[in-house]
């Protein structure tokens, strides 16, 4: 951080503090599984791949960097909030089924359809109220 006078995107697989440069606090983003990995997985199953290869995985990071929010202001975090991990997962999942689909190595052909398939694919948590027993 100090030799780029904190220009520099960095991200680590544990946390760590905020870092002083020049008087600014820099947040040190957690870049981890938590990101990635959720939306290959759902893009893999929604596309029913037959394998993982290199430009799927490619395509994940790609579109991870593409949603970045350091890409309209130079101060925010370098990824998306953790509460947003369902929608970075399905941002993600698309591209990964739409790269194995162009490599034909998917077990559908449609693209169009990729969007409510990855809506209809996730499981969507229900919580009932809890009721006092007297």
């Amino acid at each position: 951080m100090r030799w780029t006078q904190g220009r520099a995107l960095v991200g680590t697989g544990s946390p760590f503090a905020p870092v002083d440069v020049n008087g600014r606090q820099v947040r040190i983003s957690q870049i981890n599984n938590s990101y990635i990995f959720p939306g290959v997985a759902l893009g893999i199953l929604v596309a029913r791949a037959r394998r993982v290869t290199d430009s799927m995985m490619m395509a994940a990071t790609k579109t991870l960097a593409s949603i970045s929010p350091t890409l309209e202001d130079k101060n925010a975090p370098l990824l998306p909030p953790v509460s947003e991990s369902r929608k970075v997962a399905a941002v993600i999942a698309e591209a990964v089924a739409r790269q194995a689909i162009a490599e034909g190595i998917a077990g559908i052909e449609d693209p169009a359809s990729l969007p409510k398939q990855i809506r209809d694919y996730v499981w969507e948590p229900l919580y009932l109220p809890y009721q006092r027993i007297p």
